[in-house]
């Protein structure tokens, strides 16, 4: 049995390639309350509706999804091609969030592989690769550049149970 993709190891990405991830995601009223309410955020925009429908001339017709709900749904989006087989997040830069995002609405990612270098460990190499989430309509939400620590296969893939392997990591 497989625990992770057998071709998202550190050697399976070269810088310049582009991924197109194929889920998407609806953003729920429940998604952006109760991150807004977990993480103790005072701002009204993100949980009080009648309020954001009397600031600038009513210019919001909704609440807003909070930055960070969305910066986490469109990198969750781009986990399963990207970091499936990460050791941990080294980084997150460069971050704008052009427009805004509302309940319902449907978000989906890109993703462009921009560096690759060593980590100075045998067992994993870097990635930094560049994010994007849009909406349905094309409306981009959400950009950044991620770094993530990944496995390199020669050392992970037999733990992982794609067989073709070097070294056991769960003896080592």
């Amino acid at each position: 049995m497989s625990y992770t993709s057998p071709d998202s190891y550190w050697e399976d990405f070269t810088v310049g390639t582009h991924y197109e991830h194929v889920r998407g995601r609806t953003v729920s009223n429940e998604d952006n309350l109760a991150i807004t309410h977990l993480t103790l955020n005072t701002a009204q925009g993100h949980f009080n509706l009648d309020y954001m429908r009397s600031v600038l001339d009513g210019m919001f017709h909704e609440r807003l999804v909070m930055g960070g709900v969305t910066l986490s749904l469109v990198i969750g989006l781009t986990s399963e091609d990207m970091s499936e087989n990460a050791i941990a997040d080294v980084g997150l830069t460069s971050i704008r969030m052009p427009n805004p995002v509302y309940r319902e609405e449907t978000l989906y990612a890109t993703s462009e592989v921009v560096e690759l270098r060593e980590s100075g460990s045998q067992d994993s190499g870097l990635m930094t690769y560049r994010f994007t989430g849009r909406k349905a309509d094309g409306t981009e939400v959400c950009t950044g550049l991620r770094t993530v620590l990944l496995k390199r296969r020669a050392f992970w893939a037999k733990a992982d149970g794609n067989l073709e392997g070097g070294s056991d990591a769960s003896s080592s």
